[in-house]
């Protein structure tokens, strides 16, 4: 068994209907048979172009000196059949997306509209439109073999690398793609650029020029260095964007992942993309580039962030259900399995290059999450498996996988923080058995159930705050200040914000009753004067005052787009960001001196909170699917439902604008978010 486990990646599965492995041949039989069966299926189902794939295999195999060369090729093959990828004229407009984003930020174009502006020029992307293509019929023998010959080049010259196993060189370094993109050359032109960031590592005598992690932080420290453009506003259904398009450093977290990834392995240093299918407590999944040291140690980074070891990180504390590692080698012992089960699997877990890691990503997590019985709705299930699912807006995502025979049902290594839901995959959709549920810091189950018990309801956002909470919290401090002497050198406070806003628009009343033609806001220390609008009223207005806008110039994108005009344009979407963390103001020239008695201002945000005018519905989750409790015309910043049932998983959709919806609860008054 161990000399089994120790060539990973040749991985030979025998699956018996007791569930018993034996093994009545030779060691020698065994990895003679092991090596056969992948990889004769793969030859076979590289029809005209097997000739090419054993090419690789010939030249290697002739050489008794690249005897680690023929494992590493028979490794590639072995796991081609299922990775596959696209070309065409439409990817090609498309990825232009990326290669000019940072170029459209300096001249105030945003991601939206760029996408909008390809989709008019281009049309609609959709991948039936492009050429399909598959690895194992594709790709040639000189092309496998120019990545194999590279891969162990810096394997072998990079000091670290004698502490790199051959395992991990197959799964870490050797790889020639990360997932479905357009195949191409790219280990030599990297390598060439980028490896002479290497050169003062590589040269000295105090740091651990032996430890690849070293290495890893040595290089991502330089990588840090560039210009680069976040956004998770890209282009729907692409694949994945290949290393050129990467070297642009924009996009999402998987466009920047894919960049280290691509440099790292360039450079001969091991690495492996780790994901969550669903964050906790948002509607989306999240994956970054790990690391481990020369003692195993295991280290994340999300770029550009600097590199951190994961057991001293808050991601080992972040609301997640699961974490999988990305391998290049098909997962056969969870294929083999689920096949066993059933023929019809979700598409999430076809073909599964990934292994479980959230052992390593938890802090608290459940080793075994059994599901009670009590729970599971009546009824046979047509599938002997069942998921466990995260939520992502009014759907639910399988993460998770076991045996399930409709009574007796356990999970493994799941993180228990977030909401779930218990479901089958039959006829092509999944098929609920339990209401959504989470489960409570004392290990005990709480189910979402609609109760027969009604409450009213006020609403004011959409999706959860938590990432506006920064902007709420750079207003305290923050004073209105009003004056008749243009640079304010005697002025009187207005109103002194003493807590975090908590909805779009708060309104507050003046203290001074002094006409003052000189009004402004004026952040606290370290918050940037970031404010999204600001109105002033006179008593009995029902308009706000009007003037020339004054403040001080100068933003911290340096572009123009977050300038101290944008607190009176109209737009809770735009705001100021002052270059400065303290300093910055902005304000209205009134023309002649107004007693100011009330002041609406709005922090700035993410677009989530209610909005007037806009078109609403709020849902509650039922056993049968999300039940409507009807649509509202927001008249203000709020919302009001009544007849709400209690206890029941609710859901605000915004009809007017945006795709930010998230679950949540109506407790103590209050929305709480799941």
């Amino acid at each position: 068994m161990k000399a089994l486990t120790k060539l990973i990646p040749i991985i030979c599965l025998f699956v018996i209907t007791g569930g018993s492995l034996f093994y009545s041949c030779s060691q020698e039989k065994k990895e003679e048979i092991a090596i056969i069966l992948p990889l004769e299926a793969a030859l076979s189902q590289a029809r005209e172009n097997r000739v090419e794939l054993e090419k690789v295999l010939h030249r290697y195999q002739s050489n008794p000196s690249d005897s680690l060369k023929y494992r590493a090729a028979r490794f590639l093959i072995e796991n081609m059949p299922s990775y596959t990828y696209y070309k065409g004229k439409l990817l090609k407009q498309y990825l232009t997306f990326f290669t000019l984003l940072q170029e459209a930020r300096s001249k105030k174009v945003y991601p939206q509209a760029m996408i909008d502006s390809i989709r008019r020029m281009y049309g609609p992307f959709s991948l039936d439109s492009l050429q399909y293509c598959k690895d194992v019929l594709t790709v040639d023998s000189a092309y496998l073999c120019n990545n194999i010959d590279w891969a162990f080049k810096v394997w072998q010259e990079q000091p670290w690398g004698k502490n790199v196993s051959f395992a991990d060189f197959c799964e870490c370094i050797l790889p020639y793609r990360i997932g479905d993109e357009t195949l191409s050359y790219w280990r030599e032109d990297i390598y060439r650029k980028y490896n002479p960031l290497l050169d003062s590592l590589r040269a000295s005598t105090v740091l651990d020029i032996k430890d690849p992690l070293v290495a890893a932080r040595c290089l991502c420290d330089s990588l840090r260095k560039r210009s680069r453009f976040f956004t998770t506003t890209v282009p729907q259904g692409l694949p994945h964007v290949g290393p050129e398009i990467a070297q642009s450093v924009s996009g999402s977290c998987r466009e920047l992942s894919d960049y280290v990834v691509y440099v790292c392995r360039a450079l001969g240093i091991p690495c492996a993309i780790d994901f969550m299918p669903l964050h906790g407590g948002g509607n989306d999944g999240h994956q970054w580039v790990s690391f481990t040291d020369k003692y195993g140690t295991l280290y994340f980074q999300e770029y550009p962030d600097k590199i951190k070891e994961v057991r001293k990180d808050k991601m080992c504390g972040a609301s997640k259900i699961k974490v999988y590692r990305n391998t290049f080698s098909l997962n056969r012992a969870m294929q083999a399995e689920m096949q066993r089960l059933d023929t019809a699997v979700v598409p999430f877990f076809r073909d599964p290059h990934i292994v479980d890691v959230t052992a390593d990503y938890a802090k608290t997590y459940k080793k075994k999450l059994e599901i009670p019985a009590s729970m599971l709705y009546l009824g046979k299930p047509r599938s002997r498996i069942a998921y466990l699912c995260g939520s992502s807006r009014m759907d639910w995502e399988p993460v998770a996988w076991a045996e399930f025979d409709g009574e007796h049902l356990a999970f493994s290594d799941v993180q228990i923080e977030p909401v779930m839901r218990i479901a089958t995959y039959e006829r092509g959709r999944l098929r609920y058995w339990t209401d959504p549920f989470e489960i409570t810091v004392s290990g005990e189950f709480h189910v979402f159930t609609p109760s027969d018990s009604v409450q009213d309801v006020t609403l004011f956002a959409k999706y959860p705050l938590w990432q506006d909470e920064k902007y709420q919290k750079r207003m305290i401090g923050g004073v209105f200040e009003g004056s008749n002497d243009p640079d304010f050198r005697q002025k009187e406070v207005l109103f002194l914000i003493e807590k975090q806003p908590e909805r779009l628009r708060t309104m507050v009343y003046s203290h001074s009753l002094i006409p003052c033609r000189y009004v402004r806001y004026i952040g606290p220390e370290k918050g940037h004067c970031n404010v999204a609008e600001i109105e002033f009223y006179e008593a009995g207005g029902l308009l706000p005052l009007s003037g020339r806008i004054i403040g001080t110039p100068g933003c911290y994108q340096q572009d123009g787009s977050h300038e101290y005009t944008n607190a009176f344009d109209g737009n809770t979407e735009t705001s100021f960001d002052y270059t400065e963390p303290y300093g910055g103001w902005t304000g209205l020239d009134l023309g002649t001196p107004k007693v100011i008695d009330k002041i609406i201002y709005t922090p700035a945000n993410r677009d989530n909170y209610v909005r007037s005018l806009d078109d609403y519905e709020l849902s509650y989750c039922t056993k049968r699917g999300w039940r409507t409790l009807g649509q509202q015309t927001a008249m203000l910043d709020s919302l009001v439902y009544r007849r709400v049932p209690k206890g029941a998983l609710l859901l605000l959709q915004n009809h007017t604008r945006g795709n930010q919806e998230r679950i949540f609860v109506y407790e103590g008054g209050k929305q709480v978010w799941k």
